[in-house]
């Protein structure tokens, strides 16, 4: 017999399809002649908490911290012991030779099932193999079983897995006892609360800074006014800017290289070329084409779904994961956002499948339809950017499978929008690239240089499927009849008051795309580039680590706009940790316990080399305070 083990029964029932098995249900699981499939129903084995090790670790007390297992524990959790009960008897049936692991393909459902045969104990004389998957179509389900490898291939995944866990537990436990021992009546009374648990994570603790980092920019921001210097001429406008033969070059008098500090020096200005010849000295023409973005991963539609429709991420990944198991798009958890050289080749396959299912929805059959008429070329794909196996990890960008459309009809509007648009960015790839006539223009008034842009779109390319943007940015005309040495009459000089602006607040989306791109904010370009990848969290944990912020009051989401603020005790706790461990705030820390995860995973370094460090790191901060 042959057990395979799937995340949770919806996807046992695909799988069953896909193998085309008689259904024989029992409870808990499906049985045929050659088959037994059954589930996990999300986490069915959990971390013990400090008091199953040791009574006396129920209380929070400083004498028992740090807390570091050197065994440790593990327990099924209460409400779903009945499915474990299950799943562990179908492990240990004597006629199961062969066990499937077909959980997500991703190291959480890597995780979940290790801790299920690690309390389990399948047959020893079983093999286990490891299905994994990139959508949940009937070809793909085949040849992930096809295709299976000995789960040994994925110890070390499944060694990052454990350690992850391990982190978050240790690092939540220890410090946040820690600090609510410490900081907890002070925290309380700051914030009128009767008593107060100090909660601290790796990576929460990280974004509660970035959050409040930002609030505290914004309150702090001071606008400031500077003045800029505008020519009107026949036909156009130009503006100011500074250049080295200027009468006022790196004066203290300027703001920046485009404005004064005082309104009266830009008119001592204006007077000193008024009525002075005004030459064109610089003419350039240029053709520019922009190619269509990069594919969606889960960062980019979770921030693209907060923009348009104003849902929390954890939400738009809801909705994908729906689409996924629909078999309408990919697997959703991925940090890619291009396709691999395999799937590039069968990409005909999810176009034939959306030209042919997609007829009810004018606007993109008649994309579709356009690159068929067009004959916009989809077989040199592997030749572009949107294809680089190098950039691929787990799983390649989100995309439509061109199948699972028996579904289409019954999932709700918001989920057939967000699906539309993964289709939109997906056709966008094979379209020709925009184009646009580029005029820049350089006027000399004396000594002083003024300057004008033209950006015109000619061929709309991809922008038809995207409509991101109307094809002009600037709003100058006649530009193009202009000619260089060419004398030009100015028919004013005024001055244009502007004011800086403070930086705008994280919505749900952008702070998900902020967290993937954490790395960038580290200002060390060594120790940049050693992290380069390596964000806060994975495409699996922002969303939640979003929501987990907000369900224990450290932040605030608006449910209209997504604005993210944080609370009087997310400030309150931020304060705490900037006191005490600012390291835990800082992206540097957070980004570089990933990357040693994400080695782990690679096998660049042992495990016991990453959890030597990481009970370094808590020993040497209670010692820290122990001593200080």
């Amino acid at each position: 017999m042959k057990l395979l083990i799937t995340e949770k029964p919806s996807v046992a029932m695909e799988f069953a399809k896909a193998l085309k098995i008689n259904m024989n249900r029992k409870d808990g699981y499906i049985e045929s002649d050659g088959w037994i499939i059954t589930w996990c129903v999300g986490h069915l084995v959990t971390m013990s908490y400090p008091e199953v090790y040791d009574e006396k670790l129920k209380f929070w007390r400083l004498d028992t911290l740090p807390f570091i297992p050197t065994e440790w524990k593990y327990e099924i959790i209460p409400n779903v012991q009945k499915q474990f009960n299950i799943v562990q008897r179908l492990l240990q049936r004597e006629d199961v030779e062969e066990i499937y692991n077909a959980g997500d393909s991703g190291r959480e459902g890597e995780y979940i099932q290790r801790l299920v045969y690690m309390m389990a104990k399948p047959n020893p004389k079983a093999q286990i193999k490891r299905v994994w998957i990139d959508s949940q179509t009937e070809e793909e389900i085949k040849r992930g079983i096809r295709e299976a490898k000995n789960q040994s291939e994925y110890d070390s995944l499944a060694d990052s897995a454990y350690l992850r866990a391990k982190e978050d537990y240790l690092i939540g436990i220890n410090f946040s006892r820690l600090l609510t021992i410490i900081y907890g009546r002070r925290v309380a009374s700051k914030i009128n609360e009767e008593k107060i648990s100090i909660s601290v994570g790796r990576v929460m603790t990280c974004v509660l800074g970035m959050i409040v980092s930002r609030e505290r920019e914004i309150r702090n921001f001071v606008k400031t006014k500077y003045y800029k210097i505008n020519s009107s001429f026949e036909n156009f406008l130009a503006e100011w800017k500074v250049n080295e033969k200027s009468s006022v070059f790196e004066s203290p008098k300027l703001y920046n290289e485009t404005g004064f500090k005082k309104e009266d020096d830009a008119k001592k200005l204006i007077e000193n070329l008024t009525g002075k010849k005004a030459v064109i000295t610089e003419l350039k023409k240029s053709k520019q084409k922009e190619n269509a973005p990069l594919l969606f991963n889960l960062a980019e539609i979770q921030n693209e779904c907060t923009k348009r429709f104003k849902i929390k991420p954890d939400e738009t990944l809801e909705v994908i994961q729906n689409l996924y198991e629909k078999k309408l798009v990919t697997y959703p958890r991925t940090d890619a956002r291009v396709l691999s050289t395999a799937v590039a080749k069968e990409i005909s396959k999810n176009l034939n499948g959306l030209a042919k299912n997609l007829k009810q929805d004018v606007e993109i059959n008649g994309y579709i339809t356009k690159m068929i008429e067009e004959k916009y070329p989809t077989n040199n794909l592997a030749k572009t950017k949107y294809v680089n196996d190098s950039k691929i990890t787990d799983h390649y960008a989100i995309i439509p499978t061109g199948q699972g459309f028996e579904n289409y009809d019954k999932i709700p509007d918001l989920h057939k929008e967000i699906y539309r648009v993964i289709v939109k960015r997906f056709l966008a790839i094979f379209y020709p690239p925009a184009e646009f006539n580029k005029i820049n223009v350089t006027v000399n008034i004396e000594n002083e240089t003024f300057y004008a842009t033209e950006k015109i779109c000619t061929k709309i390319g991809y922008l038809e499927v995207l409509k991101q943007k109307d094809g002009k940015e600037e709003v100058n005309e006649n530009l193009k009849d202009l000619k260089n040495g060419q004398e030009l009459e100015v028919k004013e000089l005024n001055i244009k008051e502007a004011e800086t602006t403070p930086p705008t607040r994280y919505n749900s989306g952008s702070l998900i795309l902020a967290m993937e791109n954490a790395g960038k904010l580290i200002e060390d370009e060594a120790l940049r580039e050693q992290i380069k990848g390596a964000g806060i969290g994975t495409s699996a944990t922002r969303g939640e680590i979003i929501k987990k912020l907000e369900k224990i009051k450290h932040i605030e989401i608006n449910s209209k706009t997504q604005i993210v603020t944080p609370t009087q005790k997310g400030e309150a706790i931020y304060d705490v940790v900037e006191k005490s461990m600012p390291d835990m705030l800082n992206p540097k820390l957070t980004a570089s316990w990933e990357k040693g995860l994400d080695m782990v995973a690679k096998k660049e370094i042992p495990p016991d080399e990453f959890m030597e460090k990481l009970e370094k790191y808590i020993k040497a901060k209670f010692e820290k305070f122990i001593y200080r």
